[in-house]
């Protein structure tokens, strides 16, 4: 069965100042999979991510050259970017929780978006943590501050924040590169489930990861990609001598 295509990135070219980033990368990613970006620090793989949803524009230097057509659109056209930050939302790699309760948290968002009814926002929190497998742990203290709960805690609660936003892509960038491996395993369990219902990208530094949750790997290395494909693919059967070396280990 044929996937939608949800993005598809040409010829696209990043430059910081006078250094490219990116180079000519080609790509075309499935809604409800879940895509890995892998590669050595530095390749491109968190600058790219973050094309997705326009965050390199927050950086002064940036240039950027060729499309990113999400839904029909180029991104990088005239549109309305706060817009597409709420369809394409975003974890990183550090727990980041607003200093306010775990239920302003998740609410935040919506309520910035004019989401007044204190029902609808009550049954939408209760939703999103259910769904960031985060409910039963923090049901009982929803007004005490998001800055108690544990790492982990902390790291689904920024993904429920993210769900909130009734988002159709999540983007990933090493989100579990600060937790420990209980916590890790969670994450990586929830991804699996969230897939379900939204398209998932994650860069991680973990080959093992990639491994476990990811339907897709691409491979990047010097601002290019050097391959992408199924991830079984990619990890028992890569076409390119560059991929074979670094997931066996011999460089990165």
């Amino acid at each position: 069965m044929n996937k939608k295509i949800k993005f598809n990135a040409k010829n696209l070219d990043l430059y910081y100042g006078d250094f490219q980033a990116l180079k000519s990368i080609n790509l075309e990613i499935c809604e409800k999979e879940v895509t890995a970006f892998i590669g050595p620090s530095g390749c491109g793989k968190s600058t790219f991510l973050r094309c997705l949803n326009r965050m390199n524009d927050l950086i002064d230097s940036v240039k950027i050259e060729g499309e990113i057509i999400f839904e029909g659109q180029d991104i990088n056209g005239d549109i309305d970017v706060i817009n597409l930050r709420t369809r394409v939302g975003m974890v990183f790699q550090k727990p980041n929780p607003f200093p306010m309760s775990i239920y302003e948290n998740i609410a935040y968002g919506p309520k910035c978006q004019g989401v007044k009814d204190k029902t609808q926002l009550d049954t939408l929190v209760k939703e999103s943590l259910v769904k960031a497998a985060l409910w039963e742990e923090v049901k009982d203290r929803l007004n005490k501050s998001a800055l108690g709960l544990s790492g982990g805690q902390q790291q689904r609660l920024c993904i429920a924040r993210a769900i909130a936003m009734q988002p159709e892509v999540i983007l990933m960038d090493e989100p579990t590169s600060a937790l420990d491996p209980i916590a890790t395993a969670k994450i990586e369990d929830l991804m699996s489930k969230l897939k379900k219902d939204y398209t998932i990208i994650i860069v991680t530094h973990s080959m093992q990861q990639a491994g476990r949750i990811s339907d897709k790997t691409a491979f990047f290395l010097m601002g290019e990609v050097v391959e992408f494909n199924e991830t079984p693919v990619i990890f028992t059967n890569p076409a390119d001598k560059r991929t074979e070396d670094y997931i066996t280990g011999r460089f990165g």
